[in-house]
Formats: C-alpha cells, sequence, structure tokens
C-alpha cells in the first residue's frame, strides 16, 4: 500500500490532481478528502459561521482523520464523514464508505501542517499556482458550488484565505518531496506522478 498527500492552497488545482491520478490507475486508489473532516458548526449561528477561520488547522479534526488513515492502511474499510459547505455542518445520519486500496490519496489545503498525518505519507505533493489563479478559481467555486456571493468570497479571502495561506500552507511547501507548478493544468508533471506511482507499486509488489 502506498500513501500519497496532495496539499496546496485553495483554488490550486488539487482536485484536478486528484481527478487525474484516479483516472490514470483506476480502481487501485482510495481517496481521503481532508475537507471531510471539518468540525461540526451546527451549533453555531449564522453569524458565527461567517466568521469561523475554516482555513486554520484548528479547524479540522486530525485524529479522527489519522484514525481512519490508519485504519485504512491496516486493511479496515471506513466510515468517511459528510461534510456540506453550504451549512457548514457534518452529517449527522449519512457517511462514505471509502475500502482500502493499493493507493490512498490524502488531500487537503492543509494536511502538511500535522505532523501526525505527515508521518503516515509515504509522498508528499505540493502542488503549487499562482494567487491570481486561485482566487479566480476560489470566487468561481464558493458561488457555483457553495451558494456563496461575491461579498461574501472576497472578504473572507482577505480575513482568512490569504493570511492562513501566508502562516500554514505556502510554508508546509518544505515538506514536500514533489512541487507541481502551474496547479493542475500540468499534465506533464501528472503524468511522470502516474508513471513513478505505477513504478512505486511493482517494486513493492516484488518485495
Amino acid at each position: 500500500m502506498l500513501v500519497i498527500g496532495i496539499a496546496g492552497g485553495s483554488g490550486c488545482g488539487k482536485t484536478t490532481v486528484v481527478k487525474a491520478l484516479t483516472e490514470s490507475l483506476g480502481e487501485k486508489f482510495a481517496v481521503i478528502s481532508q475537507d471531510s473532516y471539518y468540525r461540526d458548526c451546527s451549533h453555531m449561528t449564522a453569524r458565527e459561521k461567517r466568521d469561523y477561520n475554516f482555513d486554520h488547522p484548528d479547524a479540522i479534526e486530525w485524529d479522527l482523520l489519522c484514525s481512519q488513515l490508519e485504519d485504512l492502511k491496516r486493511g479496515k474499510s471506513i466510515e468517511q464523514p459528510v461534510y456540506s459547505f453550504v451549512t457548514s455542518e457534518r452529517s449527522r445520519t449519512e457517511t462514505k464508505r471509502v475500502e482500502p486500496a493499493e493507493v490512498i490519496l490524502v488531500e487537503g489545503i492543509l494536511i502538511f501542517s500535522c505532523a501526525e498525518l505527515r508521518k503516515n505519507l509515504d509522498i508528499l505533493i505540493y502542488v503549487d499556482a499562482d494567487d491570481d489563479d486561485r482566487l479566480m478559481r476560489i470566487i468561481r467555486r464558493d458561488i457555483e458550488e457553495r451558494g456563496k456571493d461575491v461579498d461574501w468570497v472576497m472578504e473572507r479571502y482577505a480575513r482568512t484565505v490569504k493570511p492562513m495561506y501566508l502562516q500554514f500552507i505556502e510554508p508546509s511547501k518544505r515538506y514536500a518531496d514533489i512541487i507541481i507548478p502551474q496547479g493542475g493544468q500540468n499534465r506533464v508533471a501528472i503524468g511522470i506522478i502516474a508513471d513513478s506511482i505505477e513504478k512505486k507499486l511493482k517494486e513493492l509488489k516484488k518485495a
């Protein structure tokens, strides 16, 4: 089993990279998204949710993420939480079943900030992209997928997204084994990584 971490700033193209790798290598993959492990905010008012810092490491339930990753590594299936960015709440009735696989992809903006999680990653990949490109993707995503308006997106970007990127995410690049420039559009780099994963899997099977 190979565990690969994919990190990078919000809107950098992590999802595109994950999709390209899973399409290339098919059923060998299981995916764990950091977004599923945001702490439940159902007890908060609408104002408190608006002010909440979702870009700080404390917003993530790392103990649960690490515990479920360890279960997968032991060959056990997990019930991954389901989180809604529209309501900022974790579902109390629904989970997503994830089965063990040859390759586990762990993706999220803050995953390299957790030392315990880093210890469980065999390969650390950082997806890099220009700030302007990331901001445009953030605006489009939050409006189309999360029901936000432009004012909300820009206010949050200035208040938490950019400062937390500079404090926690961009510095975590130093932990990366591989850095993909040009975000998820760098098909050459993604292809090389996919080939390297295939090669590594063959080596593990021979060992």
